[in-house]
């Protein structure tokens, strides 16, 4: 099995390119690539199409910022596609003003998008979001007296993700509920970058505890942060 490439913060931001289609996993913070986060920012990228089930923690009040909150602020986004987006003020803000696009997406149905662009799955239904802004745009479909949203799969150029321990060859182990929405968007992207806690040796890995398989992950970056 051969060894990944294990590359600073800073190439792995150097990878993502003004126009790309970025996958970040991590919620409210937990299990977001935070170093790769800051080299993303130091790089000044603009013009990225977010996916993530959220934008973290902005506060104006208390000033409070994670996650992937630091580049919304910096607009690096000209479209946010997420589920959560009520504890960044800025997301809000922007979003209010009309100046950065925000495709709102419930939980469910942009965990199953995300799924389907990874597994090659063209479309899927859903009942979810019928008769609510969600709607709009989209197909409608009847099925044996049922009515549902067509709903289509998204995939990523890039996908940033977090894990707790790698192997050298790239599988991946994550820790508790920083699980989230890293293994899935490990699937649905072009390149994967996995920024991992702990690198150790091809075959320390008991393959029955493997979450993401090493064939998903391009390369590898070590993290200056540990999750509590």
């Amino acid at each position: 099995m051969l060894a990944k490439p294990i590359i600073s913060a800073a190439e792995a931001a150097g990878r993502i390119k003004s126009g790309d289609v970025l996958m970040s996993g991590g919620f409210m913070g937990c299990g977001a690539p935070d170093t790769i986060i800051r080299a993303l920012k130091a790089a000044g990228t603009k013009g990225l199409t977010l996916i993530s089930t959220d934008t973290a923690f902005h506060d104006f009040k208390t000033g409070r910022i994670n996650g992937i909150a630091p580049l919304v602020q910096d607009r690096a986004f000209v479209k946010i596609i997420a589920s959560h987006i009520g504890l960044n003020h800025e997301t809000q803000r922007q979003m209010n003003a009309q100046e950065t696009d925000v495709e709102l997406v419930p939980q469910g149905t942009l965990a199953e998008r995300i799924r389907c662009g990874g597994s090659g799955i063209g479309c899927f239904l859903t009942p979810t979001g019928l008769g609510t802004e969600v709607e709009e745009g989209k197909q409608v479909i009847t099925v044996d007296d049922r009515t549902y949203l067509l709903e289509r799969p998204l995939k990523a150029d890039v996908a940033i993700i977090k894990a707790r321990k790698a192997d050298k060859a790239g599988n991946l182990i994550y820790a508790g509920t920083a699980r989230n929405f890293n293994p899935l968007m490990a699937t649905a992207a072009g390149l994967v970058i996995a920024e991992v806690e702990e690198i150790v040796e091809i075959g320390e890995i008991d393959p029955n505890m493997v979450h993401t398989p090493s064939i998903f992950v391009d390369c590898l970056v070590l993290s200056e942060t540990q999750e509590s």
